[in-house]
């Protein structure tokens, strides 16, 4: 019965995907974003988390700004969506028709240490199409992803994800698998913006407000001397497409005080993931409860 259900679910997902695939790529945007704006309206648990966030982040905007933001949100959503779907029809010779490079000589020094690279991303903009990406031009990389809880749903997303050599690396094998991929010098990309509990998560200022936040990038990258570079995939107006940016390696703090030094170096991650959401604010998932965790005394943010 539960295995029925699950294929139940399942179905409508994949028609759903099946049918955007056929549609040119403009009118799948457009299709995209019409699903963004529908949830949008019929999710209002989701606005409220939304709305919250951004009044903790922006608590000087004023309300009218800040709901034009988490509509931008939605609508970034749907396209990413849109993208997603399409990933079959990409390769080499076309794939500069969903995104470009920017400071990919950031991420090429980086690389050239032999140490490995730690991809410092969250989710902003198109972060599924970044790692696609970056693999189709010849840069398969490891992702730390939470595996879905529908099977059929896993797969289907597993085999978009890994068409051009892209590996999983599930979290409950997120320090074994982290370390072994640095000790070969590949690369590993981490979303780092999602609500932590101790102690794989520690407290650390995000948008000036104590944010429990993952510790392990920091502890593998001051053991292993891997290179942190922030990359995010946002999408350009202008050029109507991607841009995969990768920024100058963050200079880690080593004082030789090790626990005081993964809480440095973790807000510096926070520090460079804030920064991006701040250029792009409209492109990050502020409906996700970030601050849900709270320091003992606190009470609750939401």
């Amino acid at each position: 019965m539960r295995s029925l259900l699950k294929r139940l679910e399942y179905a409508p997902v994949w028609l759903l995907m099946r049918a955007m695939a056929l549609l040119p790529r403009p009118l799948a945007r457009a299709h995209g974003i019409f699903i963004g704006y529908v949830a949008y309206l019929i999710l209002p648990r989701l606005r409220r988390v939304g709305r919250r966030n951004l009044q903790i982040a922006f608590p000087d905007k004023p309300e009218r700004e800040r709901n034009r933001l988490l509509r931008g949100m939605y609508v970034s959503l749907g396209r990413l969506l849109a993208e997603f779907c399409l990933f079959p029809r990409y390769n080499r010779q076309n794939v500069e028709k969903i995104a470009v490079y920017a400071g990919f000589e950031n991420f090429e020094q980086a690389e050239q240490l032999g140490k490995g690279v730690l991809l410092l991303t969250g989710h902003v903009g198109g972060w599924e199409i970044g790692s696609f990406v970056h693999s189709i031009y010849g840069h398969p990389m490891n992702i730390v992803v939470r595996p879905l809880d529908n099977p059929y749903l896993n797969q289907l997303a597993e085999d978009f994800r890994c068409r051009f050599g892209n590996r999983l690396l599930g979290k409950q094998d997120f320090a074994r698998g982290l370390l072994a991929a640095m000790h070969k010098g590949e690369t590993v990309g981490i979303l780092m913006d999602t609500n932590m509990t101790p102690p794989q998560g520690d407290f650390v200022p995000f948008f000036g407000v104590l944010a429990c936040t993952a510790t392990g990038m920091a502890r593998v990258a001051m053991k292993t001397g891997a290179a942190v570079v922030p990359a995010f995939t946002v999408w350009d107006d202008k050029l109507r497409k991607y841009r995969v940016l990768f920024e100058p390696a963050i200079k880690l703090v080593n004082t030789g005080n090790t626990d005081a030094d993964v809480l440095t170096n973790t807000a510096l991650f926070n520090k460079a993931i804030e920064d991006v959401i701040r250029r792009y604010p409209d492109q990050w998932l502020w409906v996700h409860r970030r601050w849900k965790t709270r320091p003992p005394g606190e009470p609750s943010i939401y």
